[in-house]
Formats: structure tokens, C-alpha cells, sequence
């Protein structure tokens, strides 16, 4: 992320030896580094959160265009299938149960 060499290291550190002093500097180190945690940790939940959101919509999207043929199907085969109801209810009335020869449509 920054390019920083050793020596631009060195030079950070000599400063907040002579800002701080060899007292306060390991508590502001510390302070630095559970700092720096903090915000790499917020950083990276976010991150993670925008990347599900980002495969979510991409899901739907893709269960969506999916959908659309089959729902059509679906519809076709229903409005077949309402088309041919009066037909196939003719063919399957069962025999009159007298014996006499079924009905001629």
C-alpha cells in the first residue's frame, strides 16, 4: 500500500524518540499498533461486506434471467394444459354402470 523503505523507517523512529522520549514511546507504540489493528479490522469487515453484497446481486441476477424461460414455460404449459382440460375430462368419464355401450361424442 505506502512504499516505505528501511531507511524512511529509521528516520519515522529517531523522530518519535525525540517527540516522545524513551518513556512514553513503547505506550505510544502500543497505543499505534492497537490503533492500527482497530482500522485494518473495520477496513477489511467492510470490504468483506461489499464483496457478499456484490455475489448476492449477482445471484439474483442470475436467478432472474433463470426465472424469466421457465416462468414462460410455465405459463404455456398451463394455458396448454386449460385448452385441453374439456378434452381429456370427455375421454375420461368412466363406462355407464348398467352395462349399456358407452356414449359417442
Amino acid at each position: 500500500m505506502f512504499d516505505i523503505g528501511f531507511w524512511e523507517l529509521v528516520v519515522i523512529a529517531v523522530i518519535a524518540l525525540v517527540v516522545f522520549g524513551p518513556e512514553k514511546l513503547p505506550q505510544f507504540a502500543r497505543r499505534a499498533g492497537y490503533w492500527i489493528g482497530r482500522i485494518r479490522r473495520q477496513v477489511n469487515d467492510v470490504r468483506s461486506e461489499i464483496e457478499r453484497e456484490i455475489a448476492f446481486d449477482e445471484m439474483r441476477r442470475a436467478r432472474e434471467k433463470m426465472e424469466a424461460p421457465l416462468n414462460a414455460l410455465a405459463n404455456d404449459l398451463e394455458k396448454a394444459t386449460k385448452a385441453d382440460a374439456p378434452k381429456r375430462t370427455a375421454l375420461a368419464e368412466p363406462p355407464p354402470a348398467d352395462g349399456a355401450p358407452p356414449r359417442q361424442s
